[in-house]
């Protein structure tokens, strides 16, 4: 059996947003020469997500509302996490409803999807650099 990882960086301009990360995971798998196995595509920061589902733009938007009205922003004191200076808080709920990774099969050198099924990366405390892991095992 093969390993392959390979990690892509990330700098999200604002606080909260979505990147389609795709194609990025299919370069690299193209890039590992395994036809056949499992794909892990993980954020490695305690304030990001890695989900998948459509890339449609509603969708994304209700995503944002969504999260904000279960994890909101502010007030920056309902959050005992920010009393040690940090003011994201509310980012770590919302990786924890969104999840630190996903995992796809591969199947004859493709990501082997469900009918619209893209992978994004999940930004919830933005305006720095920060990275994706891929990691490929398989033949």
């Amino acid at each position: 059996m093969k390993s392959f990882y390979k990690e892509i960086w990330m700098d999200v301009p604002e606080r909260m947003g979505f990147v389609n990360i795709t194609r990025d995971v299919e370069a690299a798998l193209a890039e590992s020469g395994i036809r056949e196995g499992l794909c892990l595509v993980n954020a490695m920061h305690i304030t990001a997500s890695v989900f998948i589902n459509d890339d449609e733009p509603g969708l994304h938007s209700d995503y944002k509302r969504w999260l904000e009205e279960l994890a909101p922003h502010a007030p920056l004191s309902r959050y005992r996490h920010n009393l040690t200076g940090e003011d994201n808080g509310d980012a770590h709920h919302k990786r924890q409803i969104m999840g630190r990774e996903v995992v796809v099969a591969v199947t004859e050198g493709q990501l082997h999807f469900g009918t619209w099924e893209q992978i994004f990366y999940g930004e919830f405390d933005g305006r720095r650099r920060k990275r994706i892991l891929v990691k490929i095992i398989g033949e």
